[in-house]
């Protein structure tokens, strides 16, 4: 943390100076800040400048990175390949090469090691299943091809589960791409296809969602040679169709028979400047096209974000390194008996323990278990799976019952002949059925119980206060809310 003030503190006492040279240093800068923060875990609310790339499944996102690069390097399949955030910092320098931030040291020159690192990765934590981690991969290209730029690749925007992928993964990728694009300081780099209507598009939809007046999105359409015959974006790239305050850029992506023929980066790119140039429809925008202006803008565009946010920045950044002074002064003062702090250190660990708790039941932590199901995911199979199970185990005689719903509807009618069944005999028979529910349910209820008791004693483990452990599972086990609160006070009094 002192680091990242004495880093931000020089840049920005030195702006009032600053040429190209100082303006080329805020991206690095912002990179050695999130590495920092990656390292440690921790971001400490901290709003860094960044752009996320968004787009649907098959928008060309890949594409995009890949051209910027130069290389073949991001895995590519069916379905969902991105399932995981990958920060992607392009670092301009005289030799070519990769380096990961979980295995610092450890040089690539060969892309495809890259290719195959990012798929192990990601693996290793969301299992062979296709599913998703918030934890990003962060990775550093050094080309002499590339610009300072930094992005966010995020998985792609889908809608039905493919394999055994959870079915709530639509709702999972949109809380993931919501993390990242919902703060102020993340610039939206929005990639639509020009084969689909632009009025259907994912990206642009969650663009608009948190940035409703478009002034910190960039619009990229990719796919322009693919449009139908006698058709062109000429509206949209003119921004005349949806506006956008940082407008579009017009991209032709190598086909998946370009890939498979291993037509090369350079000459796709080469491919795509004369596509612009002979094209009638965006001849005169053809400076304004392309994979390389585009690079181009978002450098630029990326630099002067960092540059307007560097001062609130430093604000806040000054703010958490004053709290956690004031922290570390406390502790030199520390008595290891004064009830303020006993109380105090008793909250925090509550705090923390609530934290992991949540985290289990909800499924939403970080370290993902591939072993076996816990927390969450068993009182989960508890209720889809055992509960059904013993509702089917119940003897049901419907001999029995029929003749139980014409002693109730006759008895109910007394002398008179109904023509229709009466309320009473319903409430009366459904009733006497729904009793019988009561022993599958309240074994249902014991297992969640168990499992809830275990959930607490892992997460008390995790933060090591063995009698709080002890005092919230008589909690969970629904004792005596008197007794649990007696023995509570006696222990922490201790």
């Amino acid at each position: 943390m002192v680091f990242c003030v004495q880093v931000v503190d020089s840049r920005i006492d030195g702006s009032v100076t600053m040429g190209n040279r100082g303006m080329e240093e805020l991206i690095p800068l912002v990179n050695k800040l999130q590495d920092a923060f990656s390292t440690i875990g921790q971001s400490y609310n901290l709003d860094l400048p960044q752009i996320a790339v968004v787009g649907g499944q098959s928008a060309g996102k890949s594409s995009v990175l890949e051209n910027f690069v130069g290389r073949d390097f991001l895995p590519r399949g069916s379905g969902i390949v991105t399932r995981r955030p990958l920060v992607l910092q392009l670092v301009s320098a005289s030799t070519e090469y990769a380096e990961f931030l979980h295995c610092r040291g450890k040089l690539f020159l060969d892309f495809q090691e890259v290719r195959q690192e990012i798929e192990a990765e990601t693996t290793r934590l969301t299992g062979p299943n296709k599913g998703l981690s918030p934890v990003p991969i962060n990775l550093r290209v050094y080309s002499p091809h590339v610009l300072n730029l930094t992005l966010v690749d995020l998985p792609g925007i889908t809608k039905v589960p493919v394999g055994d992928q959870p079915a709530d993964i639509e709702y999972q990728v949109r809380d993931m791409i919501m993390q990242f694009i919902c703060r102020e300081n993340c610039l939206v780099l929005a990639v639509t296809p020009a084969n689909t209507d632009l009025a259907n598009s994912d990206a642009l939809k969650l663009a608009k969602d948190v940035d409703p007046q478009g002034q910190r999105t960039i619009g990229v359409i990719t796919k322009l040679d693919l449009m139908d015959e006698g058709t062109d974006a000429r509206h949209i790239l003119e921004n005349r169709l949806l506006p956008l305050r940082r407008g579009y850029i017009g991209l032709v992506n190598r086909s998946q028979k370009d890939i498979d023929g291993k037509k090369g980066i350079e000459a796709a790119l080469a491919a795509e400047r004369r596509f612009f140039l002979t094209h009638p429809a965006y001849r005169h925008m053809a400076d304004r096209m392309g994979t390389p202006h585009l690079q181009k803008v978002l450098n630029q565009q990326l630099t002067n974000h960092i540059r307007d946010s560097l001062p609130a920045f430093r604000s806040r950044l000054q703010g958490q390194l004053l709290a956690l002074d004031k922290e570390v002064e406390d502790y030199k003062h520390f008595k290891a008996h004064d009830p303020e702090r006993k109380t105090k250190a008793l909250l925090l660990l509550i705090q923390k323990f609530s934290a992991d708790f949540e985290k289990h039941i909800e499924g939403s932590g970080h370290l993902v278990d591939t072993e076996e199901l816990s927390g969450g995911a068993r009182i989960n199979r508890i209720f889809h799976e055992r509960f059904p199970f013993e509702l089917v185990k119940m003897e049901f005689d419907e001999r029995e019952l029929r003749r139980e719903i014409s002693y109730a509807i006759r008895n109910i009618h007394g002398i008179r002949t109904g023509l229709f069944t009466p309320d009473q005999a319903f409430e009366a028979i459904v009733k006497k059925q729904i009793v019988k529910l009561k022993g599958p349910c309240v074994k249902c209820v014991d297992m969640v119980i168990q499992e809830l008791i275990a959930t607490v004693r892992q997460c008390t483990a995790m933060v090591h206060i063995p009698v709080l452990s002890v005092c919230l599972s008589l909690c969970v086990s629904v004792r005596p809310y008197r007794q649990v609160v007696e023995i509570c006070l006696v222990q922490f009094a201790k």
